[in-house]
């Protein structure tokens, strides 16, 4: 197995090495030597489509979401078909990107086009080495098979393998134009999902990041650039929900379901196609956190201070509010006390919980009071209906934002956050 790590940032489409990876870019130019043949253009596109459908079929919907059931002789084929494209390991491609939906377009998405821009989030992340780890942890219904396992050890072999047989059949040109041409071609059709997915399209389905659907990558990848509807149900093995949402990948899956090659194929609820769904508390909290910084705390602190600046009442605010941060103070001080041994603490639990109500009190007296600067519940629905697609939680979002945004105010009335104790 390769080095785990859990503090590193995660992979959505996952990447090889980088030096393999520049190496098959220069041996595209081989072909000014050997020339462009119909035969080798015909191996190209051959080796694009069964790959992309290993890759599509095999690592994302099989390995890593387990929306489909297979033998383990198809999933040992779909493994080795998938690391011919030179994108790493089986194992490790759905570690990664089983990492990536806990994080997707957040601070610990390494090519999240938000963050880092859209070169880095398509190529740039994957010359830096520390970002290659995945942890193996995170799949062990995977891990127990050993022929997974050493095909992921030695997750170079089929493409050597690959290579060496085009060149066999084909020569010169069958190697450089059908095999490196379409591996380069395979790289950048994943690629943009990592970057035109999260930039370009629309969003149906509010999920709390930037996927989003795009029909000209669906053709491209076979289905998966209807990545927004993937976010949104990741389970599925039908990424186009609708009937005129192209995706090949489905369609060749169904067809080996009657074959018997595959069953059990999973396809999302009618309610989640009709976004009827709730969404997850995790996702009501990413978008309520992107809806509150949408308003600046800054600004309306001091629109605040302008409003009351002849009255008494925001003096006695602050008196109240910086008594409630005191005695939070306190109270966390104490728990952090090294001589107190927190589980057999007598009353710890007490200490805990009046804490957290201290810290509380500055944030429950903005809202007992009349600030015309603060966003009212209205105009916070109004912005989320602007800046988001419909979800039947829109209610739950606008709450937690207000609830954000003034926990933002009240900090920068009184000039520093407030402690929150763990």
């Amino acid at each position: 197995m390769h080095q785990s790590s859990v503090s590193e940032p995660h992979d959505d489409i996952v990447y090889p090495d980088a030096i393999p990876f520049l190496l098959v870019h220069l041996a595209c130019l081989g072909a000014l030597w050997t020339g462009v043949t119909a035969g080798a253009l015909a191996i190209a596109v051959g080796l694009y489509l069964l790959r992309m459908f290993a890759i599509t079929a095999g690592f994302h919907r099989y390995f890593s979401h387990r929306s489909f059931k297979t033998s383990r002789g198809v999933q040992f084929l779909l493994a080795f078909v998938g690391q011919s494209s030179a994108q790493q390991g089986a194992l490790w491609w759905a570690a990664k990107h089983r990492e990536h939906h806990r994080h997707s377009d957040t601070e610990l998405d390494v090519h999240s086009p938000r963050h880092r821009g859209f070169w880095f989030a398509h190529v740039g992340w994957i010359f830096s080495r520390s970002r290659g780890r995945a942890d193996y942890r995170l799949i062990p219904d995977l891990a127990v098979y050993p022929e997974l396992r050493w095909l992921d050890r030695y997750h170079q072999v089929p493409a050597v393998v690959l290579a060496v047989a085009v060149f066999l059949a084909a020569g010169w040109p069958g190697l450089i134009v059908g095999f490196f041409w379409s591996t380069v071609a395979l790289y950048h059709g994943t690629f943009f999902i990592n970057s035109l997915a999260h930039v370009v399209g629309r969003q149906r389905y509010l999920t709390g990041d930037d996927s989003r659907n795009n029909w000209w990558l669906a053709l491209i990848t076979l289905g998966e650039g209807w990545h927004n509807n993937h976010h949104h149900y990741q389970a599925s093995a039908r990424q186009g929900f609708r009937w005129w949402e192209i995706d090949v990948t489905y369609y060749v899956l169904r067809l080996l379901e009657r074959l018997g090659v595959v069953r059990d194929l999973k396809a999302p609820p009618a309610a989640v196609v009709r976004g009827e769904r709730p969404l997850p508390r995790p996702v009501v909290e990413k978008v309520a956190r992107r809806l509150a910084a949408s308003f600046s705390a800054a600004s309306i602190t001091t629109r605040i201070r302008d409003a009351w600046a002849d009255s008494p009442g925001l003096d006695e605010l602050r008196d109240r509010a910086l008594q409630a941060r005191a005695r939070a103070e306190e109270l966390v001080a104490r728990l952090q006390l090294p001589e107190i041994h927190l589980p057999a603490a007598p009353g710890i639990e007490d200490l805990r919980r009046h804490a957290l109500e201290a810290r509380a009190m500055a944030e429950a007296l903005l809202q007992e009071i009349d600030l015309p600067a603060m966003p009212g519940l209205d105009e916070l629905r109004q912005r989320a209906r602007e800046m988001f697609a419909a979800t039947p939680s829109l209610d739950e979002v606008v709450e937690r934002a207000r609830q954000i945004l003034v926990a933002a105010v009240s900090d920068e009335l009184l000039g520093r956050p407030l402690p929150a104790p763990a």
